[in-house]
Order: structure tokens, then C-alpha cells, then sequence
């Protein structure tokens, strides 16, 4: 049985309870985002009616308020991934800009002609493109770990492609399109015998896995706060001390400076010397609601109602397979180890009249290549239906899109 109560968790989001289409809402769209609770909401409205003043350089009292609370969200991420300390988290406005973050300092500053940089098939195209960018600046070379065809990383080609050249592995933690959660102890520790530094893109683990960055030894880990129930806009970027301190900034101007002039700029100290201009206030502190929701809830038993909700799903799928006496219906991902996301594809159907089709009855899915081009032409297909859930959903949702979906097969 279920140690949460679903009900009271639903009540806290009010865009659940709708219809559309003239049914009611079934929101299983969550690896693209997650909705937002009363709290995240409400604090968001009380910033801009109380407390609206911009940060750390003004003496008046919104000012310090408002610098206080900004703060306080940075404290509540360095808890929520046990940084060692609030400096190493440096907010951006998702992980497409921390991890060109990364690339446009750290691979300037440290990337030569013939060094490799390893990514995965599973890469979502924010954790290919800056790569591709930087090594064809830097004349570096991209080198792709293979996928095999239940979706996980052919591990064994991966320690076959690191080498005294590899300067950095970029490596996806669970996969947006797939689900698979990737073996990152194994990455994180075999990259660093080879002396490299491992970035993980944690866009999907945020809200799905238990996350200490000091006992995984991760140099760098990007989250995105909209798929953590938090507001659109606001990302984070964790590294390592030392590792910070020797990138140079990413953007000049206001706070990331310690004194400016016409002759030579000094830099501010982490985490200011990355966070340049006015920074995204009012949503980056509605996001310590959000980190404070998910604790209220616990990330285990997040993750046991998460996963009996997936295998809900896909038992449904096998069972309806079964009635049809085929395979009407084909799931991609099919690694025991994931994450509550569920792609799939109906024969004879195209992934994007699936998806019209289940949002006639109210059910909201993502169709499409997720993002993940390379990953969709290895299995030889345009893109997929998929199906993510969230804390807030039910087995009963489950139901509704099994039933939609036999209907869809039937039509």
C-alpha cells in the first residue's frame, strides 16, 4: 500500500482539477514539466505583492528581504543535493544554460586540439550541441557511448573509449525519452581513474532519484527547476569548489564583478562571478517551495509510488498485447532500472495522431523525438508517444490511458 495519500497531494495543485475536452484532465506530460503546488504559486504571487526589490546591492529593507530569500533557496539546494557548501550552487535559468555554461568556461579555459569529450546516446540535444560547439572551436574531439536495444549504455564500449585523451564525460543521469537511469557511480569513478571531469545532466533525476553529489564525487551536476515543481526559468548548476574557481565567468557584468575599471575588471567570488545582471528572483524563490515540497514528501516515497505506477503501465501494455494476440503496442526503454517514463509506439499509428487522439480524451502525453534525434534514428523511427508520471498521479489515470489506448489500437 501506498505511504502517501494522493488525494491530499492532487489538492495542493489546482491545474489538475479541469476538464478538457470535456473530460477530465489526465496530466501525464511530466518529464516535460511538472505542474507547480499552491505553495510554489502562492509564494510567487506574495514576492511580487510584498517584497519585489533587487538583490544584494540595495540598503533598504525589500532589498534585504528579498536578498534573504534568494539566499535561502540557494541554502535549501545545497541541502537538497548535499553540496558541501551554498557557494558551489550557482543558479541559471535551466540545464541548457549550465551546461553551456560549462562548455563556453571550463572548455575554453581547459579543452586543446586532440583532447575527447565522451557523451551518450541517451543525450538530450542540450548535452550534445554545446559540445559539438566547443570542439569544433577548440579542435577536440566528440566520442559517443553506444546504446543497446533495451535502451541502457553499452558499458563495456565505454571503458573501451576512455583514454589518456579524454578531458570530460557529459553523461545524461536518467534518460527524458526512455526512462533509463544510467550506472553514474560506474561513469563517475572510471572517468576520474582516467583523470577526467564528469558532468551529469540531472534535468530528470531532480525529481525522481535521491541526489548527494559528495558521495557520487560528481564534478558538475545541472537541474532544472520546472521539472522539479518548481517555476519555468530557473535552473542550477553545482560544481566542485576548485573547479569553479578556475573557470572563468560566463557573463560580464553587474554582480559578477569586485571592482571595474576602464584599465582591468576583478572577478567576485563564486557563486556571484557566474550569476551576471538581475538574476531571476521572484521564481528562484518560489523554488525553495518547490525543493521544500518534494522533502514534505520524501524522495523514497516518491520513487516507490512513481515506479508501481510505471509498472502498472507497462503490466497494462503487456496485458493488452496479449488480448490483441500481437504486439499492437511497442515499448522503448525497456531497462529494469528507470525512471517513471514510458515511451511507445501503436502500430499503424503515427506518434502524433496517438497524441491528438489521447488529448480528445483529456490525456496530455509529449509525441515527438524528445529531443533525442540521434537516440530516435538508432531505433530507426521518427519519435514516440511517452508517457511520465508524476507524485500527483493515480493508478486510476493509468487505467484511463490503457483504456484510450486499446481504443486507439481498435479504431
Amino acid at each position: 500500500m501506498s505511504a502517501i495519500n494522493v488525494q491530499n497531494i492532487r489538492s495542493l495543485f489546482p491545474i489538475l482539477h479541469q476538464e478538457v475536452n470535456k473530460h477530465p484532465l489526465v496530466y501525464l506530460d511530466n518529464a516535460a514539466t511538472t505542474q507547480k503546488p499552491l505553495a510554489v504559486i502562492d509564494a510567487l504571487q506574495t514576492y511580487y505583492k510584498v517584497d519585489n526589490a533587487n538583490i544584494h546591492r540595495g540598503a533598504h529593507t525589500l532589498a534585504d528581504r528579498s536578498t534573504g530569500m534568494f539566499e535561502d533557496t540557494r541554502k535549501a539546494v545545497q541541502q537538497f543535493i548535499h553540496a558541501a557548501e551554498p557557494e558551489e550552487c550557482i543558479f541559471t535559468k535551466g540545464v541548457t544554460e549550465s551546461i553551456n555554461l560549462v562548455a563556453q568556461t571550463w572548455g575554453r579555459k581547459f579543452l586543446q586540439a586532440g583532447d575527447e569529450i565522451i557523451i551518450s546516446y541517451l543525450e538530450h540535444h542540450s548535452n550534445i550541441v554545446p559540445w559539438q560547439m566547443i570542439c569544433e572551436e577548440k579542435g577536440a574531439i566528440l566520442k559517443v557511448i553506444p546504446v543497446l536495444a533495451n535502451g541502457t549504455l553499452d558499458m563495456a564500449a565505454f571503458h573501451q573509449l576512455l583514454s589518456v585523451r579524454t578531458k570530460l564525460v557529459a553523461c545524461v543521469w536518467a534518460s527524458n525519452a526512455l526512462g533509463t537511469i544510467n550506472p553514474v557511480e560506474e561513469i563517475i569513478a572510471a572517468a576520474h581513474a582516467h583523470h577526467a571531469v564528469v558532468l551529469l545532466d540531472g534535468a530528470q533525476a531532480g525529481s525522481h532519484l535521491e541526489i548527494d553529489v559528495q558521495e557520487l564525487d560528481v564534478d558538475f551536476l545541472t537541474l532544472s527547476g520546472h521539472k522539479l515543481y518548481g517555476p519555468t526559468g530557473v535552473g542550477v548548476l553545482y560544481g566542485k569548489r576548485a573547479l569553479l574557481e578556475a573557470m572563468p565567468p560566463y557573463q560580464g557584468g553587474g554582480e559578477m564583478i569586485k571592482e571595474v575599471s576602464f584599465e582591468k575588471t576583478t572577478y567576485n567570488e563564486i557563486p556571484f562571478k557566474f550569476e551576471a545582471g538581475t538574476p531571476n528572483i521572484g521564481d528562484v524563490i518560489a523554488f525553495k517551495h518547490a525543493l521544500s515540497f518534494v522533502n514534505s514528501i520524501g524522495k523514497a516515497n516518491i520513487i516507490a509510488h512513481e515506479n508501481m505506477l510505471l509498472q502498472s503501465f507497462t503490466s497494462g501494455i503487456h496485458q493488452l498485447n496479449q488480448a490483441f494476440g500481437s504486439d499492437q503496442i511497442e515499448l522503448y526503454g525497456t531497462a529494469a532500472d528507470k525512471v517513471a517514463v514510458q515511451s511507445f509506439l501503436i502500430k499503424g499509428k503515427h506518434p502524433f495522431d496517438v497524441g491528438l487522439m489521447l488529448d480528445a480524451r483529456g490525456i496530455a502525453v509529449r509525441t515527438g523525438h524528445h529531443c533525442t534525434q540521434p537516440l530516435m534514428r538508432f531505433f530507426d523511427i521518427e519519435g514516440t508517444v511517452r508517457a511520465s508520471f508524476a507524485i500527483y498521479n493515480t493508478v486510476e489515470e493509468v487505467n484511463i490511458l490503457l483504456e484510450a489506448i486499446k481504443k486507439i489500437v481498435n479504431k
